[in-house]
Formats: structure tokens, sequence, C-alpha cells
């Protein structure tokens, strides 16, 4: 896919291609197949010996796989085959695996299969297809989120792990995979996302009969309020959503989404507020709704009409523009986006370097370059 972008933009772009390149090379080369999370004195930890079964835990390699595809880097190849490779031990501890194994396979295995053909890679992706299917809640017509007693909870996350089921069904030919996927997004779609584009970060059911009990908080401020990167996976998630179903409803529900992100982030120079209805002090923000948010809209321009297309194009760039100040492109130092959040009410890992951060970063940079694989 190509962007309609001007030439100063361009040469911006590259430039940036060219510093994670060096940044992603030095790592790959430094760290090995660890599992990144949030780096500890400006280095990484190995997420993956605390908790592998962790859902951030495929982030990195899903990076690796970007830049391979992008410019042929085989110690990224290795590496990210390595990670995969430990990520098997976590089918061992099936009982820890959630709703996320979505984010954990495709950005490891499915991806590997996709670029290389790896028919071991894909029997590990169908799998965990498996996993994710095994979660779905007939009554309610939802995937379960979290283990625990928390059974009848799901959440706007779960649209991102979606396009495990498309892929696995197209692979299998199972119905059945793609009517769960499509099930819980209509689900998603009366009662998490709200008409006015904003979205809940969970909803409660009744897990014996489906009824709609309520919407807790979640990682935002508090029910009710709009957590700037549940904006970001409903905008996201619906576009893909369009994508493997062609459904207009779901298009129409990442436009609305991606209107009412843009109409907030705009308050702000482009760097999402961690939520959008939060007090205005203290201000916390989350620079990784932002590249996230950016990879939703480029997604999101490829399935409109010509003349739409700029709205989200020049929408993406402004996020990537308004989160360059906090990106660290010093190779010897790991991480590259600062300003990440996980969640409102918790103080450890609230505006930090976070690795699907730099997923995501790296995802739009290759893809306004038209050197991205679509991973999803």
């Amino acid at each position: 896919m190509t962007y309609e972008i001007d030439m100063q933009t361009k040469l911006w772009l590259r430039e940036l291609e060219k510093k994670l390149g060096r940044k992603l090379e030095a790592e790959c080369l430094r760290l090995g197949s660890i599992m990144p999370y949030v780096p500890e004195n400006g280095v990484y930890y190995d997420m993956g010996a605390r908790e592998l079964s962790a859902w951030t835990n495929g982030f990195y390699a899903g990076m690796l796989w970007q830049m391979y595809h992008a410019a042929g880097k085989e110690c990224c190849r290795k590496v990210a085959e390595g990670i995969e490779k430990r990520l098997d031990e976590a089918f061992e501890e099936f009982v820890k695996l959630d709703h996320d194994v979505g984010f954990l396979w495709l950005h490891t295995a499915v991806a590997n299969w996709r670029l290389t053909g790896n028919e071991t890679s894909r029997k590990r992706g169908l799998h965990a297809a498996g996993i994710l299917a095994g979660r779905y809640n007939p009554a309610g017509h939802y995937i379960r989120a979290w283990n625990g007693e928390r059974q009848g909870i799901a959440i706007v996350d779960c649209l991102m792990n979606l396009p495990l089921l498309y892929w696995a069904a197209e692979q299998t030919g199972s119905a059945a995979w793609k009517r769960i996927a499509v099930e819980h997004t209509e689900t998603a779609l009366k009662y998490i996302l709200r008409p006015d584009g904003s979205c809940n970060h969970m909803v409660d059911f009744d897990p014996e009969t489906g009824e709609y009990r309520g919407n807790p908080g979640g990682q935002g401020y508090e029910s009710g309020s709009s957590w700037s990167r549940g904006q970001s996976w409903a905008i996201y998630g619906m576009a893909l959503a369009y994508r493997y179903t062609k459904k207009q409803e779901y298009l129409n529900a990442s436009k609305r989404s991606a209107h009412y992100f843009m109409a907030n982030t705009a308050l702000s120079g482009y760097v999402p507020l961690l939520d959008f209805r939060a007090p205005r002090e203290p201000a916390y923000y989350d620079t990784t709704a932002g590249v996230c948010a950016a990879c939703g809209l480029l997604e999101l321009s490829e399935h409109v009409g010509e003349l739409e297309k700029e709205l989200y194009v020049q929408s993406a760039l402004r996020c990537l523009k308004g989160i360059e100040s906090f990106c660290c492109w010093e190779p010897r130092r790991d991480s590259i986006l600062d300003g990440g959040s996980a969640r409102y009410d918790r103080a450890s890992d609230r505006q930090v370097p976070i690795i699907y951060g730099d997923y995501f970063l790296t995802e739009a940079i290759l893809r306004l370059r038209g050197k991205a694989f679509l991973i999803w």
C-alpha cells in the first residue's frame, strides 16, 4: 500500500526508518531472544523468565519480523525464531493463557509462517487459535477475557486478537472459528463501543445466561470514562474486522472511534491523554495509544474511498509527529518510545517505555514507508 505523502514527510520517514534499523539491529545483537516489557534503568529484563505467558511477550518478535521483512536482517529472523521456540513452554502452562494468545502467536509463529512458510510455525499458530476459540461463551456471544473468577468479562482488547481466528479459519476452512470472531465483534459493537465513538474497556455478563450486568472501569479512570488505548484498539480492531468480513457496520464503527480519538488528541498536541475523560490534573499521557491508533488509522485508510483517505493518513502522521520527541534512538540504550502507560491506577508502568509501544511505532513507520507486512 502506498500513501499520498509530501516529499518533506517522506524524507522524515526515511530518516526514522534508518534510526529504527540501527536501533533494532543493536538490540537484536545485544539482547538475544529475550522477551522485553519495561526497561529498568534503561536496560531490558527478560519478562519471559518472570512470566512466560505474559501478554506482551510476542511484541519484540513482531518488531523483528517487521524489520526482517523490510530489510532482510538475518539477526532479526534468528532472534524472533528463538522467542517463538521459547513460547512452546507457554503451551504447557495452558491454564495461564487467556484471550491474549493472539498477541503472543500472531507476532511469532504466524508471522514466521507468513514470511518463511515454516510448517511448524503454522501448527503453533493453529494450536493458539484453538485455545482462543475455546474461550468463547455461547450464552453471551463473547470471548472470555482473563482467568480466575472473572468468567463474565469481555474487553475491547480482544478485537486485536481476533485476527488469529480469521487466519486460522482461512487455513483450515473452519467456519466455526470465523463465526466466533464475528460474534465477539458483534457483542463489542453492541456493548463496548458507544454511539459517540468512545468505548468501554470492560463489560460484564452473567456467564451462565449471557445477561449484560454492567461495564466496570477497567484500566481507564473509571466506569464510563474513555481509556485512550482502548480507543485505539477499537479503531484498529474494527478496521481489521472489516478487512476479514467486509461488514460495513464494522468499518463505520472504526470511523466513529477514529473521529472521537482524533478530536480528543487534537487538544493535547496529538499525544493522547491516558484517559480522555479523566481529571485535567494530574495529566497522564499514553504514547502507546498514539502509535497504535496511527496503525489503525492507516488500516482504516485502506478501506475507504479515495476522497476520505487523506483524513486518516494525515491524522496518523500527526500522531507520529506528536510522539517523536518521546523517542530515544541511542543504540546502546534499550527501548525506543517513552511515555507509555499501561493503566491509570498503577504508577509503576505509567508514562514509561513499554514494548508494545515500540512495536506499533515500528509498524507505523514501516507501513508508511511501504515496507511493513500485515501481521494481524
